[in-house]
């Protein structure tokens, strides 16, 4: 069996490396060389996939554990438990605590704000006129305002925690010590939010959590602040790289545009679509550990054996998806996996995909002749995949 190094390559513009799709025709579970920590498997099919992400036995909180060396990407294990680490029973306590503010029906109900929020932005890009950045105009400001909003952040601070957020969600395009850095200070800006709202609780996010501690003990001090970097993060960064994403793509083929723009009733469908099709990820991802022997594809993962998914390939998984490398807005069965599955399920998969659809149907309702201005430069070195710069004419 082929031990092949990965990641394979440098994350390119949003193209999905082949590699990825050979070994899942060939060689669904393969055998990869992390830059640290030695050997681990590689999973690519649908199927498999799912089973790792939602099977027990495939653990999160194994890679914690002290003494633990698993392969990974980054030269330093994270020293930091938060939700993203945890199994059951601790996971699902932590995750009940905020669900309320994440549920679908909430997420309705801001539907109306991200609208004014998106109309006021795009006011502002009309009247400057062209050219304009739209990652900075439109794609970083929508969910960092929305976030920011839930937990009880002040938006005025969205340029000190913006820049945090940018070196810890950063592989090489940081040095190690300033992402340490970064995820330090942001720790420290959430632990001082969390005395002001104890001191002065409102309606958000942060202050359920700051009571769950302070009233219930349902969480120890350590995981409010972490649950709070967490959702501060992921909250944003995701959302406004996708924004961007989506943008370019369709920017870049004109008949799926005019098709969205003859027929705005299909932007809930192109948001699934390209959510399933655009390769966000830009690194190997967060491994897990096998508890027991578990057999995937013919081949058995051994109890104490990391085991790393990939679904941006299984988003492309034949099996499920009919022309899986095809974009079709009239997809009937697209059951992608982009948010995850199982316990770890994206919480805010409600709110991104409510965020996406106002966004993109309202820019292109708004700008009919939007054109891409210049070339489009891709960040390199970090967890996720998304331009630098988006800019436009129209």
């Amino acid at each position: 069996m082929e031990i092949r190094s990965y990641p394979f390559t440098e994350p390119d513009d949003l193209v999905l490396n082949p590699t990825l799709l050979e070994l899942q025709r060939e060689e669904p579970v393969a055998r990869v060389r992390l830059p640290f920590g030695g050997e681990a498997w590689l999973v690519t099919r649908y199927e498999d996939v799912k089973t790792v992400l939602a099977d027990p036995r495939f653990s999160r909180a194994a890679v914690m554990e002290p003494g633990a060396d698993v392969p990974r990407s980054l030269p330093d294990m994270p020293t930091e438990t938060n939700i993203l680490s945890m199994d059951p029973p601790d996971h699902t306590r932590l995750r009940k605590l905020v669900a309320k503010g994440f549920t679908s029906r909430r997420t309705e109900q801001l539907r109306d704000r991200a609208q004014r929020i998106v109309d006021g932005l795009l006011d502002a890009v009309e009247e400057q006129g062209p050219p304009a950045d739209l990652v900075e105009a439109l794609a970083m400001p929508l969910p960092i305002t929305i976030i920011c909003e839930l937990l009880g952040v002040p938006v005025e601070d969205r340029g000190r925690f913006r820049a945090w957020s940018d070196a810890a969600m950063a592989i090489t395009a940081f040095r190690p010590e300033e992402i340490v850095a970064a995820n330090e200070a942001l720790r420290g800006y959430i632990a001082g939010l969390v005395e002001a709202k104890r001191a002065d609780p409102t309606d958000d996010v942060l202050s359920v959590l700051v009571a769950a501690h302070d009233d219930e003990d349902r969480l120890t001090a350590r995981e409010l602040v972490s649950f709070g970097v967490v959702l501060l993060v992921a909250g944003h960064e995701t959302t406004a790289n996708q924004i961007g994403n989506f943008v370019y793509l369709l920017l870049r083929d004109p008949d799926r545009l005019a098709e969205l723009r003859d027929d705005p009733s299909l932007v809930p469908a192109a948001v699934e679509e390209l959510l399933r099709i655009t390769p966000l990820g830009g690194s190997a991802g967060f491994p897990r550990v096998a508890t027991a022997a578990v057999e995937l594809s013919g081949v058995t993962i051994a109890a104490g054996e990391a085991v790393f998914v990939n679904n941006l390939a299984a988003n492309r998984d034949p099996s499920v998806f009919d022309r899986p490398d095809e974009v079709d807005f009239h997809r009937e069965h697209n059951p992608h996996i982009t948010f995850g599955h199982g316990a770890h399920h994206c919480i805010g998969a409600s709110l991104a995909r409510m965020e996406l659809q106002v966004a993109v149907g309202t820019l292109l309702k708004r700008f009919p002749s939007l054109r891409l201005d210049g070339g489009v430069t891709f960040k390199k070195g970090r967890l996720i995949r998304g331009p630098q710069a988006l800019p436009v004419r129209w």
